[in-house]
């Protein structure tokens, strides 16, 4: 489930749409939230093609190899290497940055463990030119340090999908709010097991710019 003062707009004939803030989104805000009434697929039928075309959808995949079709504006947020959002190891997305009325919302798919090389035009001054594998491995700790700066801000802002929030991510989250578990790192979202490739478009080696979603 996405924020609701989030709107889907056409961006650009390239990049098709994005999703754009509704209002003012400050950094700590949780963005998404996983909702149950999503649809779940085994990684072995969602990377079938026809699976993917009957889907239409963005499909992401978990750390356990489950890919997830988000029913809302969430399947509809774009990539960007200076992304405002994060995926976290806790089961929800976090504004990294103040997310201002009218910008883009983004979202580093890094994170989610696509399991092969997409090349990226995304046009930010950080702009690694491609998502590969290892990016978790690679770049976990400098989005931990995002993620953790902006968990410590959980409290001080407006929290709309925290009602919606299933009681064991919510007991994850006031736990390490309160000193009584460790940080999860976003290293735990790793697939477990052989890694398959993903059922996010495109197949083909295009640069793609800001996402591939639309």
């Amino acid at each position: 489930m996405m924020h609701p003062m989030t709107e889907v707009r056409f961006v650009d004939p390239t990049i098709g749409y994005g999703v754009i803030a509704a209002g003012d989104i400050p950094r700590g805000t949780i963005v998404y939230v996983r909702d149950p009434l999503e649809a779940a697929y085994a990684a072995r039928a969602a990377n079938r093609p026809d699976r993917v075309r009957d889907l239409g959808k963005t499909v992401y995949a978990d750390e356990s190899g489950v890919h997830v079709v988000s029913r809302d504006n969430a399947r509809y947020v774009n990539h960007r290497c200076d992304a405002n959002v994060m995926a976290t190891a806790y089961g929800f997305e976090i504004a990294v940055r103040d997310i201002w009325k009218g910008q883009e919302i983004s979202e580093e798919y890094g994170l989610f463990d696509l399991g092969r090389d997409i090349p990226l035009d995304c046009g930010c001054t950080r702009c690694r030119k491609a998502l590969h594998p290892d990016d978790l491995e690679r770049y976990h700790a400098a989005w931990d340090g995002l993620i953790r700066d902006a968990l410590s801000r959980v409290a001080d802002v407006h929290q709309p999908l925290m009602a919606f929030m299933d009681d064991e991510t919510r007991h994850r989250l006031r736990a390490y709010l309160c000193g009584g578990e460790p940080y999860r790192s976003v290293a735990g979202l790793r697939r477990h097991g052989a890694s398959l490739p993903s059922a996010i478009p495109p197949d083909n080696l295009r640069p793609v710019p800001l996402g591939f979603n639309g």
